[in-house]
């Protein structure tokens, strides 16, 4: 009788251990989402900023400037319901107004152009990678959230179910093949 006691606790020991380093890794799991869109947010903030520059900047036509400032600033100004939207549209203006490598060329050839272009340019294509971060993130706290012992016995505790961010952001292939 004693010896089922103890092989009965060292079970549950066992079972505990186990939930715990579960429940753990749960948490590293979303603290390292929450890092990303972070990141994520960083990047869509500063590829804004730089479109916006630009606009305001006096070396694109008005209204490829007109187009791209409403575009950032509809993405900087986004409630987070709609911020996926805006973003994309941000990119859909990016590569509208850079979609011939002429107006690439106009913008390095003005004073101060060829840096705005560079910064634009990086701006751009860091979006999508940490956009991929972030989703991959989210994916593993999803894939690990839908097991059983998880669910069952609440290991994620009240942490929302998370979303990934989805966007078009493909960049504008005239501005990134010349810097590249």
């Amino acid at each position: 009788m004693t010896a089922t006691l103890i092989w009965i606790l060292v079970a549950l020991v066992a079972i505990g251990v186990y939930l715990s380093w579960t429940a753990g890794r749960l948490d590293r799991l979303h603290v390292r989402m929450d890092a990303a869109r972070a990141a994520l947010d960083a990047q869509l903030l500063r590829r804004a900023s730089v479109a916006q520059e630009l606009a305001t900047s006096g070396v694109l036509d008005p209204a490829a400037s007109i187009v791209l400032y409403e575009a950032a600033h509809a993405a900087r100004q986004a409630e987070e319901e709609q911020r996926e939207v805006a973003e994309s549209e941000l990119s859909q203006a990016l590569r509208a107004v850079f979609e011939d490598p002429a107006q690439v060329e106009a913008v390095r050839d003005a004073p101060g152009g060829e840096e705005a272009a560079r910064e634009l340019a990086e701006a751009v294509r860091r979006v999508p990678m940490a956009r991929r971060f972030h989703n991959d993130a989210v994916g593993a706290a999803r894939r690990l959230r839908e097991h059983r012992k998880v669910r069952w016995f609440r290991l994620a505790g009240h942490a929302s179910f998370p979303l990934a961010f989805e966007m078009d952001d493909e960049p504008p292939a005239a501005l990134v093949e010349r810097v590249s």
